[in-house]
């Protein structure tokens, strides 16, 4: 591996690897949380096999499989379900990292998607609710 002949990634050569650097604090944690959904093992490292797993998931799972992956990456707290601050915070870091503008606020963002996908109106996204309003809601698919 020519980006890191030790064949494990720390965060930092994470954030090189992907070309990321000055990053707003919200975009900072998404990728820290991106980092240790593949760190399956939670060494602090991402070695060759979880560096292989996750490029799998990327380029060959199937929509469904991508979807419990991003599920995991938004909820910070890892109590199962993704709440308004949780998915806020996600939408302002995706945003930041895009860099592009956009018609509605990260705010009314948030909000259209909890009307749309919580559909027991609890103010949190289970696995599924997510699912089954990501994959109902071509715009939201997109912007994953």
């Amino acid at each position: 591996m020519c980006e890191c002949p030790s064949g494990q990634l720390r965060l930092y050569e994470f954030k090189l690897f992907l070309g990321l650097k000055n990053l707003s604090p919200a975009a900072n944690s998404y990728v820290e949380q991106m980092f240790n959904t593949f760190d399956m093992n939670q060494d602090g490292y991402i070695d060759f096999m979880e560096y292989v797993a996750a490029l799998s998931l990327v380029l060959r799972g199937k929509v469904e499989q991508k979807l419990r992956w991003y599920f995991k990456i938004y909820d910070f707290n890892r109590n199962g379900t993704i709440n308004k601050e949780e998915l806020l915070h996600i939408v302002k870091a995706i945003r930041s990292i895009n860099g592009r503008e956009h018609e509605t606020s990260a705010e009314e963002f948030t909000n259209v998607v909890f009307e749309t996908m919580d559909i027991n109106g609890d103010d949190e996204l289970s696995l599924e609710e997510f699912l089954e309003g990501v994959q109902k809601d071509k715009l939201l698919l997109d912007f994953l």
